[in-house]
């Protein structure tokens, strides 16, 4: 049976971060129209758009976040509404184009196959270790998603630190995820990392970890220590100098001086 549309089911409708081609490819992959989805706009951050099927095409309609009177609205032409539980229910019974809105578009289920240990640093992190298949719940940002364990837990993952799985095969894809130039969980307040540093570059160790005793490369790490950084490696370990040694850590324990300083400064 097809889902109905419940405009105050957020999690059935929205996609956050999406292309406008993987939009089009999805609703065009579906006969029916009216069937929809609402992703981030991809040009003016904090706008949304509504992508819709309609006839023979995607339509996609921006959906723009403005300030009135005090009040935040959200205006799709010049109809403007409270939120967007509203905005949805008035299209649901209104004509965007050449239909109304019938029902979200399904979300594909994705999962991905960790390829290094994540400890994890802050509470809304997922720990995993190597190997572990996660379910990916939304892609909140290029390098950090929210991924669901099969305990059922869920919290953000580093996306440089999994690649894409496929059920059907014995062992996972080796296509590893594309990484930018930036590590970042700005909407969490955290330091951003900008893998286009200037090296060697120094750095306060956030988090201690006791390395395992055969993994003679690793470096040891006590909370406070300045470790300077002289390689960051796309797959999270860097390389650096502490205490007359050099070694490889998580890039998740360290702190740049810089960004530290930089924090403070705003």
């Amino acid at each position: 049976m097809a889902a109905s549309l419940d405009p105050h089911d957020r999690s059935s409708w929205y996609f956050g971060q999406m292309s406008r081609q993987d939009a089009t490819d999805l609703l065009m992959s579906e006969r029916e129209g009216g069937v929809f989805l609402v992703r981030d706009s991809t040009s003016i951050q904090g706008d949304y758009v509504l992508c819709v099927r309609e006839d023979n095409k995607v339509s996609h309609y921006i959906i723009n976040k403005i300030q009135r009177d005090g009040q935040t609205m959200f205006r799709i032409g010049d109809q403007q509404f409270p939120d967007l539980s509203s905005l949805l229910t008035f299209y649901k019974s209104h004509y965007l184009d050449t239909t109304p809105l019938v029902r979200p578009a399904p979300k594909r289920i994705e999962k991905v196959v960790a390829k290094y240990d994540f400890e994890g640093r802050d509470a809304e992190d997922l720990p995993f270790k190597k190997g572990e298949v996660l379910t990916v719940v939304t892609k909140d940002e290029e390098q950090w998603w929210t991924a669901r364990n099969s305990l059922g837990q869920t919290g953000a993952i580093p996306v440089p630190y999994v690649q894409k799985y496929e059920e059907s095969d014995s062992k996972p894809s080796m296509g590893v995820t594309s990484v930018g130039s930036v590590i970042s969980k700005e909407l969490t307040g955290k330091p951003k990392i900008n893998l286009q540093r200037d090296l060697p570059a120094e750095a306060r160790v956030n988090k201690a970890r006791v390395p395992n005793a055969y993994d003679k490369t690793a470096l040891k790490l006590e909370v406070g220590d300045i470790i300077k950084v002289t390689k960051m490696n796309i797959n999270g370990q860097w390389e650096g100098e502490l205490n007359g040694k050099h070694g490889h850590f998580p890039f998740t324990h360290v702190d740049f001086l810089q960004d530290l300083q930089d924090g403070d400064a705003r």
